[in-house]
């Protein structure tokens, strides 16, 4: 594969590339914050998070995500020397994915890019949440394979997570790997386990993200934004 148009299936991570994962992430926390006086930098907000979450994930594979953020809220407390929540506010944490706000370039780009590709979600979340998502942030966009770590029983960077996508895909399109192309914010979760995969990897990098950073970045196709790569691929099929 040498050109964006040549591939047929484009796998999206949701939180962090479609879905602003940070700015959700930062307001669901901010009534444990405000209780407590406490200031924090938003690498230490979320450090705290990645790493609580990444830890729960490892532990449950099979905890659905809205749980698994409720079971780790008090941990985030724990690790912020913040007092520790009750279950409601937990709760009320766990079930605020689906309210996290979309990048603003994402409805029309998803719309744009639907014309050329199957859309196929490969996200760490689970269906209520994402549906949650796609019914208000993402204005009803229609997906055509919805696969969530609750469908496949682990979290990305599982390897597991991609072989499922890859099985699926052939499945439901006849889609082979060489024309897949995972469209992702994370090296973390995404561009390093799909380079392991044999998958080939467009980084949507959203300048000022922190989660999901490594110095070690992969990748074959690199944008700023997910319309940037809309343009790319609308420019490379005339």
């Amino acid at each position: 594969m040498s050109a964006l148009a040549d591939f047929r299936v484009l796998s999206f991570d949701v939180y962090g590339t479609l879905i602003d994962w940070e700015t959700g992430m930062l307001q669901a926390l901010q009534p444990l914050l405000d209780r407590s006086g406490a200031t924090f930098t938003k690498a230490q907000l979320l450090e705290a998070v990645h790493e609580a979450e990444r830890t729960q994930q490892a532990r449950t594979p099979d905890m659905r995500y809205a749980d698994l953020l409720a079971a780790i809220h008090p941990q985030i407390a724990a690790r912020l020397s913040l007092a520790q929540p009750t279950a409601q506010e937990s709760r009320e944490f766990g079930d605020s994915v689906g309210r996290w706000p979309a990048f603003p370039d994402t409805v029309e780009a998803l719309r744009r890019l639907s014309k050329r590709y199957k859309l196929v979600v490969l996200s760490n979340v689970d269906r209520e949440s994402f549906s949650g998502s796609n019914r208000g942030p993402l204005q009803g966009v229609p997906f055509d394979l919805v696969l969530t770590a609750q469908d496949i029983g682990s979290y990305k960077p599982d390897p597991r997570n991609f072989e499922y996508m890859l099985k699926r895909v052939k499945e439901e399109f006849g889609v082979e790997k060489e024309q897949v192309l995972q469209t992702a914010q994370s090296q973390f979760h995404d561009h390093h386990p799909a380079k392991a995969a044999g998958i080939k990897s467009s980084w949507i990098v959203r300048p000022g993200a922190i989660m999901g950073n490594r110095a070690d970045e992969v990748y074959d196709w690199k944008f700023d934004t997910l319309g940037a790569m809309a343009d790319a691929v609308e420019a490379d099929a005339r």
